[in-house]
């Protein structure tokens, strides 16, 4: 058997490239080693740029039972200092509180409906990449199978057997001085502020806030309500200096209710969820920062916690990894079809590479801000004077909402939005006012005459067999750009604000080459 890609790993990320390659008109092959979906609480929502990406394919009402787009978040966190988000301009922290498993459900049940083909189940044992494609042992329940891929992704998590199978090394440092512990319990209402969610303990007339790290003398808690209406907060702690837990023994309740009693000092009400199925308790020794010495190497390429693993702190996991298969899949599919410039799958590792750094740089930050320490303590009284300033905020979001991102598109750029996300633009076409978001639902790139005549359109028309093209006006009289070329992952490829100049074309016609390949 042959296949043009073949992705290991049904996760989320996993699941959405598969989607976008056959938006892109490629049928992916999907190996998953769990026969069902893992019915085991684990990431709770996502935040940041990634939402937007998904409302870019129709995926925000899916996830949400809501017409899109998200608001911003007013308050977020960064090492459980507030960060208050309401005076900036424009607040790129939007927010999606979805569990992983409705994620999952939703990314399935739009790649089985793409046509995607999942074999639950099936577990790689070995590969073998040659000049022209990679050899795939494969256990399965029916027995033991070999395929042939022109392209293997590996999606299957920190411990990625892609990634070791293909001899990607992986550094990093594992920070082994505290241990995490997470449950989900059932605290009572009247501990609870109907209005904030906030938790009041009398004894020490504590109040801690829900959704953040909640930095005492004994460690760090944290509580946040895993549905709204459910009842089940998410719990856990963090303590430093402790004696080494055995992760080898299974975590019990007891010893969670113990752990926060010596974070707070006192007794934290809670008791385990009587609810049928599967309930979260995890204990975790340290946490590991750690990224792949490259994405790509050959016909083997990494995807999500394959390629990067760090600190759960701020939930940039799922946010990180979804981003790198929007990023992906347009380029793979474009390698596929045969019209890919021939440095073009290389930029997945270029672009991607440096966000997850950063993402690595910031977990490590916050993680290391939290410790209970006198010298951490005048640290953090620092940066909360930092974070008076809102341009300081502002940076603070941008980073941990992915939205200081700006890629070398390898052309000219001197174009303030060349390189950056789409900005939020209505049009006026044909069929009335659209947003250009909604043509990207298709994962084709777009190219926008925002004048309303026909010049741009007539430089490009070269490329259509690739590239939708639009000759629109638009209600956004503040943006400073006649014309934009988007790349299906939503960043400009392009940008100008002279639609009329002699050197339009000739910037148009390297930037459509550098992307999408050379004129028909």
């Amino acid at each position: 058997m042959t296949t043009d890609v073949t992705i290991v790993g049904g996760g989320p990320n996993g699941l959405l490239l598969a989607c976008e390659l056959r938006l892109a008109g490629v049928r992916p092959l999907l190996l998953e080693r769990l026969h069902t979906r893992s019915a085991t609480p684990r990431a709770n929502g996502l935040v940041g740029r990634v939402v937007q990406a998904l409302e870019l394919r129709g995926l925000y009402e899916p996830l949400t039972g809501r017409s899109g787009p998200a608001e911003p978040l007013p308050f977020y966190q960064f090492s459980g200092l507030p960060l208050d988000l309401r005076d900036l301009r424009d607040n790129p922290l939007h927010a999606l509180q979805v569990p992983q498993a409705r994620i999952e459900q939703v990314l399935e049940e739009r790649a089985r409906q793409l046509g995607v083909e999942i074999r639950r189940g099936h577990e790689l044992t070995a590969l073998h990449q040659d000049d022209d494609a990679v050899t795939l042992d494969i256990r399965a329940p029916q027995g033991a199978y070999r395929i042939r891929t022109r392209y293997l992704v590996g999606a299957d998590g920190g411990h990625s057997t892609v990634r070791k199978q293909a001899g990607i090394a992986f550094p990093g440092i594992t920070d082994d001085s505290f241990v995490s512990r997470a449950g989900q319990a059932i605290i009572p209402d009247a501990l609870l502020d109907p209005a904030t969610g906030e938790l009041d303990l009398p004894e020490p007339g504590m109040r801690l806030r829900p959704y953040t790290h909640n930095r005492l003398p004994g460690g760090v808690l944290t509580f946040a309500m895993m549905q709204p209406g459910s009842g089940i907060h998410l719990v856990a702690t963090f303590e430093w200096d402790q004696p080494p837990a055995d992760d080898s023994t299974p975590m019990t309740f007891d010893e969670l209710r113990a752990s926060a009693r010596r974070v707070l000092g006192t007794d934290l009400p809670m008791s385990p969820p009587s609810t049928p199925g599967a309930h979260l308790l995890r204990r975790l020794t340290g946490t590991n920062s750690r990224q792949a010495d490259t994405y790509r190497a050959g016909r083997v390429l990494l995807l999500g916690d394959a390629a990067h693993v760090h600190s759960a702190v701020g939930g940039p996991g799922l946010n990180l990894g979804m981003q790198d298969a929007i990023n992906l899949g347009w380029k793979l599919a474009a390698q596929i079809h045969g019209w890919a410039p021939p440095e073009l799958l290389d930029t997945y590792h270029s672009e991607r590479a440096p966000v997850s750094r950063r993402v690595l740089m910031q977990t490590r930050a916050q993680m290391a801000l939290m410790r209970p320490a006198a010298d951490i303590t005048a640290a953090r009284d620092l940066l909360v004077e930092l974070l008076d300033d809102p341009r300081n905020r502002a940076r603070i979001a941008a980073l941990l909402s992915g939205t200081d991102i700006r890629y070398d598109m390898g052309h000219d750029t001197t174009h303030p939005l060349t390189g950056r996300w789409l900005p939020d633009l209505r049009t006026h076409i044909t069929d009335g006012w659209t947003q250009i978001a909604e043509r990207l639902r298709t994962a084709r790139p777009v190219l926008v005459d925002l004048t309303g005549n026909a010049a741009t359109a007539q430089a490009a028309r070269a490329w259509t067999d690739r590239v939708d093209v639009i000759t629109a006006r638009s209600a956004n009289r503040s943006l400073p750009a006649s014309a934009i070329l988007v790349r299906p992952d939503g960043y400009l490829a392009w940008a100008t604000d002279d639609t009329a100049g002699q050197s339009m074309r000739h910037h148009l016609h390297a930037a459509l080459t550098t992307w999408f390949g050379a004129a028909t």
